[in-house]
């Protein structure tokens, strides 16, 4: 069970806001995920139709269940903006589903991060009543 420092889970997030699809909007978001094992990355990847585009933090989370690791336990989430981004409702309803809450690390494109969690930026996700 390997554990990174913040610093690599936030260089992670920057690390591949270059490779992000967004020649519409021109907004770059870098994701960084890590579990119990490793850290995915994630970048947002635009459509023309722009119901298609798919948030960074998703393709990350898709990523670490697609190769079966399900232990999730920070997030880093960088922007080419000086603004600190949070992940949209439908990423934080997805992260919900895999943990009850997690350490969000938000980074503006100075490098600034700050600090928050799941539970506080979604306190009450969609569950289905069984």
């Amino acid at each position: 069970m390997k554990l990174f420092t913040e610093q690599e889970l936030v260089l992670s997030s920057q690390a591949v806001l270059s490779h992000s699809y967004s020649p519409y909007s021109k907004f770059k978001v870098g994701a960084a995920l890590e579990t119990s094992r490793f850290i995915y990355v994630g970048t947002n990847i635009e459509n023309r139709s722009y119901g298609l585009t798919v948030c960074a933090e998703r393709v990350a989370v898709f990523s670490a269940v697609a190769n079966r690791d399900r232990t999730f336990r920070r997030l880093a989430l960088s922007s080419n903006t000086k603004d600190f981004i949070t992940p949209c409702g439908a990423c934080l309803q997805v992260l919900s589903e895999f943990c009850d809450d997690l350490p969000i690390l938000l980074v503006n494109c100075d490098g600034k991060v700050k600090k928050t969690s799941l539970k506080k930026l979604y306190p009450s996700p969609f569950v289905l009543k069984k």
